[in-house]
């Protein structure tokens, strides 16, 4: 049978239709009530459940899982990125204190590679399991001459909702005296890769493959571990201390991402309010100690760029901050009071 024209351009929409054919089996342990329809229409359905709330408020975000990909293609290894990807976006709109509700994804590349499709879509699976969200549907494009060879890339959308009362706010709700807690990293998450990349690779003459025994394995695998998904565990903390008709105790949530504690955390602040971080009070995981030891990198701008071990804060009233912190413990999560906020002009200083 003769190839036709569009294959021998280099989209093959047979092969495309094949590998989405097995999308169904993967979604269905995604699926929740609300979810209307089948995967592969124009359009994903979701029908709120309105009667849930008051005044309901949709929170959405969008992201990619950036240079991250890099190390994917370096070791052929694409099983993490989807669950990064679902996390990043669930710790975004976690801060507000949305829950997820469904989550659509995106994926293109020159030539589809089904098994890298698939392990891919996998990962977005686990993901929006894990964190109760529907994969509603997303969108595959090939397109030849686009990316260097086996290469592509994904981005994903996510809707969430809150109770409008309920709403994180730390703008309105944080003061002087209230203290932070941060809750541990798995590593680099989704942010500062191509700093820590040229670190590594360039100034380190490390490989993918090289191993450290302070990672207990190697460069590629350290910076593979999946970012950390905080959301069940944040509305477990609203549902226990942030009590409808009561000041809250949680005042506010940082995703520490791109631009770090100094540009995350001032967007929680009023303007008369500084965050305090202190450094040394809690474990430097052992990959950012390495990256730290590059003396290219102005110590400063470590805590700019990566997260350094510390992926979430949580300002939280003086009263309540024992109880908190015992609480994320308990949750088997690591955490430690890092600093405080003290009076200033919107900023975080971190010393």
């Amino acid at each position: 049978m003769k190839q036709k024209a569009y294959a021998a351009a280099g989209v093959d929409i047979d092969l495309g239709n094949r590998v989405k054919g097995t999308l169904p089996a993967l979604l269905a342990s995604t699926h929740r009530r609300e979810v209307l329809g089948k995967v592969g229409g124009f359009g994903g359905l979701f029908a709120l459940d309105v009667k849930r709330f008051r005044q309901p408020v949709l929170v959405s975000s969008v992201d990619g899982v950036g240079t991250k990909l890099k190390i994917a293609f370096a070791l052929n290894r694409h099983d993490t990125i989807g669950e990064d990807l679902v996390n990043h976006c669930v710790n975004d709109i976690a801060v507000l204190g949305a829950e997820p509700l469904f989550f659509l994804d995106y994926l293109g590349t020159g030539k589809l590679e089904p098994h890298v499709f698939t392990e891919v879509i996998r990962g977005f699976v686990r993901g929006c399991r894990f964190n109760n969200c529907a994969l509603i549907g997303g969108e595959t494009a090939q397109m030849p001459g686009f990316y260097q060879a086996g290469e592509y890339d994904v981005s994903g959308t996510i809707v969430g909702v809150v109770e409008k009362s309920r709403m994180l706010n730390g703008q309105k709700t944080v003061r002087k005296g209230d203290r932070v807690l941060g809750i541990a990293s798995s590593g680099l998450h989704t942010n500062g890769y191509s700093l820590a990349r040229k670190i590594l690779f360039e100034n380190m003459k490390f490989k993918p493959d090289t191993h450290v025994p302070e990672l207990d394995g190697t460069v590629g695998e350290a910076l593979l571990k999946v970012h950390v998904s905080y959301g069940p565990l944040v509305q477990a903390l609203l549902k226990k201390f942030n009590r409808t008709g009561k000041p809250p105790a949680i005042k506010a949530l940082a995703h520490i991402t791109g631009g770090g504690f100094v540009d995350n955390i001032p967007r929680t602040l009023p303007p008369k309010c500084d965050v305090m971080i202190h450094k040394g009070s809690w474990d430097v995981p052992p990959l950012f100690q390495i990256l730290a030891s590059d003396d290219s990198v102005a110590e400063a701008e470590l805590y700019e760029v990566f997260n350094m071990g510390i992926g979430m804060t949580v300002t939280v009233s003086e009263d309540a901050a024992d109880d908190v912190f015992r609480f994320i413990r308990a949750a088997r999560m690591k955490v430690w009071e890092i600093g405080s906020v003290v009076r200033g002009t919107g900023v975080c200083r971190v010393e």
